[in-house]
C-alpha cells in the first residue's frame, strides 16, 4: 500500500517526496505473513512477466531490485491458461507458487483470442480470491498534466457485479447478462475500504452507487456499508451516485484527496482509469494491487502493447510503482521508498529521460539505467 506523503515538491527541478513522521501503515485485513527463506534470508515473489512488452518491463524490475539490493528472489510464474472440465483454469505450478509465496508481481496479460477461454486477470482473482483491487492515482512533481493536485484512492471489489460471467442468450437476438451482488462480498470489500481509510488516514469513505436505478443490486452494497459505518466511529460514510461521483472528480479531484472510494466492480474498473488520465494523463504510471485475505498480486494495469513489444519502447514505471506497493505490503519499506524516490525523481528531471508515452525520448533500458543511477 501507498505510505501517507506531503505533497511532492521541487527542488532544483527534481522531484522530492516528503515522507510523513509515521510508518508504512497496512489495513489489519490482508496482510502479508511470508517469511524471508531462511537459507537465503530473502523472500520468494512469483513473478508473472506477462505478454507482449511484458518480459521487456519485467526485466527493468528485476535490474533495479538488483542495483537496489532488495532481498527477493523472483520466481518465474507461467499462467498460460488451460482448460479443466471445461474451465479456463491456470497451471498447478503457478498456482502452487503462488500459494506458496502469499504475494506475486505481474506484467500484462493477454486472453488468447478465439480459444474460448474468458479473461486471464478474471481467473487469477478468482483462483486466489483477490477480493479488492487498490487503485491509487497520485500526480507525478514535475510531470505537467492537466491536474497538479490529484491523491485519488479507489477500491473496487473484483469478484462479481457484471463481470461474474453470468450470460445467457434469452431468445435469438436477446442477451441477458446478470449483475450478481452478494452480501459476503460487499460486506468483505467496503471493511476494507474502511480499514485502508483508518490505515493511510483519510477520514472519509465513499460508496459509490446507482441505487436510483438498481435498487436492489447498488441498493444492498449502500445497505452494508451503512451498517459497516457503525463499527468505524472515526470515518465518515458518504454516498454518491456514480455520474455524480464522475462529474465531481472530473472537475475538482483535490475534493478527493482526504477518502477512500469504494464501488461495485464495473463502476471501479471505468472509474480507476479515469482516475489514472487526471493524475498522469496514462495508465503507464498507475500501480494497483489486487488484495485478498493470504494472498496479494500487484500489476501493471495497462494492456500488454504487442505493437512495440520488442522495440525498447516500453514505459515500466507502472509495473515499478506496482513492486513499490508490493514492497511496502511486505514490510520492505526502506527499500520501497528508495526505489519510488529514484522513479519518481527520473521521470520529473527531464523529457530525455521519460519514455515516448509520456512525450519523453527514453527508451526502456535508458530509463531503467537512468532510475538504477538515482537510487
Amino acid at each position: 500500500m501507498q505510505r501517507v506523503l506531503r505533497v511532492p515538491t521541487l527542488r532544483n527541478g527534481v522531484a522530492v517526496r516528503l515522507m510523513s513522521s509515521s510508518a508504512h501503515p497496512q489495513p489489519s485485513i490482508g496482510r502479508f505473513t511470508g517469511k524471508p527463506d531462511p537459507a537465503t534470508g530473502k523472500y520468494n515473489v512469483s513473478f508473472i512477466e506477462g505478454d507482449g512488452i511484458g518480459p521487456e518491463i519485467s526485466q527493468s524490475v528485476k535490474q533495479i531490485f538488483k542495483a537496489a539490493d532488495v532481498p527477493i528472489n523472483w520466481e518465474f510464474c507461467d499462467v498460460s491458461p488451460i482448460f479443466v472440465n471445461g474451465l479456463t483454469t491456470i497451471p498447478d505450478k503457478a498456482v502452487q507458487s503462488i500459494s506458496k509465496n502469499l504475494v506475486a508481481l505481474k506484467g500484462p496479460l493477454a486472453t488468447p483470442i478465439g480459444k474460448g477461454h474468458r479473461s486471464l486477470n478474471l481467473t487469477l482473482r478468482k483462483t486466489f480470491g483477490l477480493f479488492a483491487n487498490v487503485r491509487p492515482a497520485k500526480s507525478v512533481a514535475g510531470f505537467k498534466t492537466t491536474y497538479s493536485d490529484v491523491d485519488l484512492v479507489l477500491i473496487r471489489e473484483n469478484t462479481e457485479g457484471e463481470y461474474s460471467g453470468i450470460e445467457h442468450v434469452v431468445t435469438p437476438g436477446v442477451v441477458q447478462s446478470i449483475k450478481l451482488i452478494t452480501r459476503d462480498a460487499s460486506e468483505r470489500v467496503i471493511r476494507y475500504a474502511f480499514e485502508y481509510a483508518r490505515a493511510i488516514g483519510r477520514p472519509r469513505v465513499i460508496v459509490v452507487h446507482k441505487s436510483t436505478i438498481q435498487r436492489l443490486s447498488d441498493g444492498l452494497f449502500v445497505d452494508v456499508a451503512k451498517k459497516l459505518a457503525a463499527e468505524y466511529p472515526d470515518i465518515k460514510l458518504e454516498e454518491q451516485l456514480i455520474d455524480n461521483k464522475v462529474l465531481n472528480v472530473v472537475t475538482n479531484p483535490a475534493s478527493y484527496s482526504d477518502a477512500v472510494s469504494v464501488c461495485p466492480n464495473l463502476y471501479g474498473d471505468i472509474l480507476s482509469d479515469l482516475n489514472s488520465g487526471l493524475s498522469a494523463g496514462s495508465l503507464g504510471l498507475t500501480p494497483s494491487a489486487n488484495i485478498g485475505n493470504k494472498i496479494s498480486i500487484f500489476e501493471a494495469v495497462h494492456g500488454s502493447a504487442p505493437d512495440i513489444a520488442g522495440k525498447n519502447m516500453a514505459n515500466p514505471t507502472a509495473l515499478l510503482l506496482s513492486s513499490v506497493m508490493m514492497l511496502n505490503h511486505m514490510g520492505l519499506n526502506s527499500h520501497a521508498d528508495k526505489i519510488q524516490d529514484a522513479v519518481l525523481s527520473t521521470i520529473a528531471s527531464s523529457a530525455e529521460n521519460r519514455t515516448g508515452d509520456l512525450g519523453g525520448s527514453a527508451t526502456t533500458s535508458s530509463f531503467t539505467e537512468a532510475v538504477i543511477n538515482k537510487l
